[in-house]
């Protein structure tokens, strides 16, 4: 019996909470030194490049209209939207040390923040891949798929149904 198990290699499993995510190799950054991240949200879409501070303090900054800069405090007006687009820096302690620009564009404000929180997260990976788990722990690494749904033909709106009359 014991020949038969180890032929069959039953040994268990370690438990699904123990296991631990094998590092990526780092991903190494373009010609200028920036590590690239794009992310998605509703219909807005951000890409967000990230490069080691050149003195000291990181900026992280919003492109418009591919000119006019602006920070994320000027940007985005909700505390939440904000909080949304540091929290992978502060989450990985990366906040300072870093440049950050973004180009966002399409969907309103809530949207184009979670955009742009998911486009620093797989920056910062490709940076450090140790932040990995961290990034996915808090969920920062999941795509929010949810989109709204379309209007169909012969109803006023996606759910919604037309009164029934019986007579």
């Amino acid at each position: 019996m014991t020949s038969l198990a180890s032929e069959l290699n039953l040994t268990p499993e370690p438990a699904a909470g123990n296991q631990t995510r094998a590092l990526r190799d780092p991903i190494p950054p373009d010609a200028q030194g920036w590590w690239w991240g794009t992310g998605r949200r509703k219909t807005a879409v951000a890409r967000c490049r990230a490069r080691v501070a050149k003195e000291g303090e990181g900026v992280v900054s919003i492109q418009v209209n591919r000119k006019q800069t602006k920070t994320v405090e000027d940007y985005f007006s909700e505390e939440q939207d904000r909080n949304d687009v540091y929290a992978p820096l502060k989450l990985t302690e990366l906040a300072g040390k870093l440049d950050v620009v973004f180009r966002i564009s399409g969907g309103g404000t809530t949207g184009q923040a979670q955009a742009a929180r998911l486009a620093i997260a797989r920056a910062l990976v490709g940076y450090d891949p140790n932040t990995e788990n961290a990034l996915r722990d808090a969920g920062f690494l999941t795509r929010d798929a949810r989109k709204v749904e379309r209007k169909k033909y012969g109803q006023p709106g996606a759910r919604k149904r037309f009164q029934f009359s019986k007579r």
